[in-house]
């Protein structure tokens, strides 16, 4: 015996079914919205994870620092180890008897070891620079320490090159 309804039992059926597919597509989007939320919390945390970021970043400074310290360190020994040797080498060109430049003609180190133009007085430059590096050797050895440091700290003053 069948139940009078206003509905019909096939058109009970259809609703029946349209209400399962209804409520499987809000559990299906529910599920993608909290995998979206959870994705979300994920790069948030990731992104905006301050004290290790903070830390990442420091200790990466940290490995570049002591990189350029001691490319610092190489530097300077190769430095000071080529200011000897060029120092040497001047010396003894300028000292051997098969040196081919004039007797006016300065080492590159007692070039650098000359006053600048702007202090120099008027009369010192119409002098030859043979007779201004003379000049200038007086008058620092007067001196107890030299007036102007080597370019790259080391080697003598002009006085050991005249």
């Amino acid at each position: 015996i069948e139940d009078e309804t206003q509905v019909s039992r096939a058109t009970q059926g259809e609703q029946d079914n349209y209400e399962m597919h209804v409520r499987a597509a809000n559990i299906v989007r529910a599920g993608e919205s909290l995998m979206k939320l959870v994705s979300d919390l994920k790069q948030f945390l990731i992104l905006n994870d301050f004290p290790s970021v903070n830390e990442a970043i420091n200790q990466r400074n940290q490995q570049l620092r002591s990189l350029q310290e001691e490319c610092d360190k190489k530097l300077i020994a190769l430095r000071d180890e080529i200011s000897i040797d060029l120092y040497e080498l001047e010396e003894e060109y300028y000292s051997s008897s098969y040196s081919l430049c004039d007797s006016n003609d300065l080492p590159l180190c007692e070039a650098y070891w000359r006053q600048d133009f702007a202090t120099l007085s008027p009369e010192s430059l119409s002098m030859p620079l043979t007779a201004a590096a003379a000049e200038q050797s007086i008058a620092t050895s007067q001196s107890s320490t030299p007036s102007h440091p080597h370019v790259n700290g080391h080697g003598a003053g002009p006085t050991e090159h005249s």
